[in-house]
């Protein structure tokens, strides 16, 4: 058992640590970090996406107890590291939501994917949840973040504007494009030329392997500097917190235990680089929500896993 989560484990990680090492020793130059990511982020992801949600079955995806069981722990584990950080660690309220989004917005694109894909299969019921989830987060996320920021700091928008910034954030994002064309189809019945499904399936399997190795190359970027322990109390809300409250959830629910193995491992991948953009964009926090990614990506390497075995074992 211990080889097989060896084996879906350790390749994602490995390509990871390839990237970091590559750019860290000056094999492949930083200033590329960017090119490379920015055609994973905003053309090969949206077009794995656009495939996933215009090919799968959106009723039994889309099942509201999974839903239920993600979002309820994402949102329990924000709101413990918002109170913790703001309470234990002395910060102000509009830092704390900087901090605590770490919490809230996991990596479920560069890592959760790559590896439920290896632990489930790639078309399976249980990677059909995954792009379930994955096709709410970025909205759900940004939705809870923004208004908390604007509702606690001091200086907060009106309610016209934070409404304004909520869906300029999601109408720029490439994913959510890539998802908003895949649900046109899937609805519409449009079947497309074989010739476009085999360009846009050509780019697709290109997302992750690019991603991961980018992913590792952005984070020689960060460094843990500083607020070691605000960056470890984010990251085990996200590792720990946030997959326990999932399963908790599911079973109350009683959703499909298969399923639900699903939703907790996604639950508990680390927090993603969109929680350093959303402190960058409020100026507060950065450099603990910096050592948090690194940090909690660093310990998702063992947390992943352990995740793994008891869901076997489950």
């Amino acid at each position: 058992m211990l080889s097989g989560i060896f084996d879906i484990v350790a390749p994602v990680f490995l390509v990871i640590g390839a990237g970091y090492l590559a750019v860290w020793r000056g094999w492949f130059a930083d200033r590329l970090v960017d090119g490379l990511m920015k055609f994973a982020i905003q053309f090969a992801v949206p077009c794995l996406l656009f495939r996933a949600t215009s090919t799968m079955d959106l009723g039994s995806a889309y099942d509201w107890r999974l839903m239920s069981g993600f979002y309820i722990g994402s949102t329990t584990s924000f709101t413990i590291a918002t109170l913790l950080t703001w309470r234990m660690f002395g910060r102000r309220p509009g830092e704390a939501v900087a901090v605590g989004f770490g919490a809230l917005f996991s990596n479920l694109v560069l890592m959760g994917l790559p590896i439920s894909q290896r632990a489930w299969g790639a078309d399976t019921d249980a990677m059909a949840t995954a792009y379930a989830i994955v096709s709410v987060h970025a909205p759900f996320c940004y939705l809870l973040g923004i208004t908390s920021m604007e509702l606690l700091r001091a200086d907060g928008r009106s309610l016209p504007d934070t409404v304004r910034v909520v869906v300029r954030a999601m109408f720029r994002n490439s994913l959510m494009i890539g998802i908003g064309l895949g649900f046109i189809v899937n609805l519409s019945g449009l079947a497309l030329p074989g010739v476009v499904e085999s360009a846009v399936d050509t780019v697709a399997r290109a997302a992750l392997p690019v991603a991961l190795f980018g992913l590792g190359g952005t984070l020689t970027r960060y460094a843990i500097k500083d607020a070691v322990g605000e960056a470890a109390t984010v990251s085990t809300m996200s590792l720990v917190i946030h997959p326990m409250v999932s399963l908790l959830v599911c079973r109350v629910l009683d959703a499909p235990d298969e399923l639900t193995k699903a939703v907790v491992l996604m639950a508990a991948m680390a927090p993603g680089i969109n929680s350093y953009l959303f402190a960058s964009m409020y100026d507060r926090g950065q450099a603990t929500a910096a050592s948090t990614v690194l940090l909690g990506t660093a310990m998702s390497i063992f947390s992943v896993s352990v995740w793994l075995w008891l869901l076997r074992m489950i």
